[in-house]
């Protein structure tokens, strides 16, 4: 399914003001519907690498596996569609190369990346993760994340040992639960959503969310709805501004038309049986 004209995505990636380089990595293609980011974690420039091995090869695998099924088909067997399994395969490929040549080279031993990506059809997106890098959606006023952080401090909530205030104050915040590359293989989590006119979607590294509090996000979301470019560059202004201790990557996505395949009766079929 061609997305070119259906969908617009917006990229701002920045070293920020304290690393000595960028580890971050983003791709997006309008014609697919297709958004990756990743925040990469090791020794010298390791986690460039493992950040540039997921997105590649995440892209590349997504790719060529909508040439081969037809979109928004249910699997009988997970419940999901066929995009949120491609989605998973394509992250589980992407851990293995990680996990291959961080064996190999002795400088990427350790290498690990985060990753979120999003994928439009139809009326749907599918999204997978792995990591604390998030996906937030803006409706209307409402700011939600739709990602939970695979992190220590997302842990110690979900286990009710700290409130969120307590384990955000008496953890350190960089240490995720799961990562690319770190294992031969991974636990991924996918999700589905029904996307409304006017939703805008956020992926972002840490270095965004560490820095800006949701509110902000959100005021900012709105105020630049009209002009996503200049949305993400705001964004990340403001992460600077206020520090800037990490890397900080945005991409805003936006369905923006019709697809091909919308109609009346087939949308309201859709929406009938989702």
């Amino acid at each position: 399914m061609d997305m070119t004209g259906r969908v617009e995505i917006a990229n701002c990636s920045n070293v920020g003001q304290k690393r000595p380089h960028n580890e971050d990595s983003t791709a997006s293609d309008e014609s697919l519907g297709l958004a990756v980011l990743a925040d990469g974690m090791g020794g010298y420039k390791a986690g460039e690498v493992a950040s540039a091995i997921a997105v590649t090869t995440i892209m590349h695998e997504v790719k060529n596996g909508l040439r081969r099924f037809r979109h928004g088909q249910l699997d009988s067997d997970s419940g999901y569609r066929n995009e949120s399994l491609l989605l998973r395969n394509a992250v589980a490929r992407a851990n293995e190369s990680i996990f291959r040549v961080a064996q190999s080279e002795t400088v990427c031993r350790g290498m690990g990346t985060t990753v979120v990506v999003v994928l439009f059809y139809n009326d749907r997106v599918s999204i997978a993760h792995v990591g604390d890098s998030r996906l937030y959606r803006l409706r209307g006023e409402t700011l939600r994340q739709m990602t939970s952080d695979h992190s220590l401090i997302q842990e110690l909530v979900n286990r009710g040992l700290y409130s969120r205030a307590e384990a955000t104050a008496n953890t350190p915040k960089n240490l995720v639960t799961r990562a690319l590359g770190i294992e031969s293989t991974v636990e991924i989590d996918i999700l589905e959503d029904n996307v409304q006119e006017d939703d805008i979607y956020l992926l972002c590294s840490d270095g965004l969310n560490d820095m800006v509090d949701d509110e902000e996000i959100r005021l900012t979301l709105r105020k630049y709805s009209a002009n996503l470019v200049q949305a993400a560059q705001e964004l990340v202004r403001l992460a600077n501004k206020k520090g800037g201790k990490d890397n900080i990557s945005v991409i805003l996505a936006r369905k923006s038309g019709p697809t091909a395949q919308d109609g009346g009766i087939t949308r309201k079929l859709l929406d009938f049986f989702s």
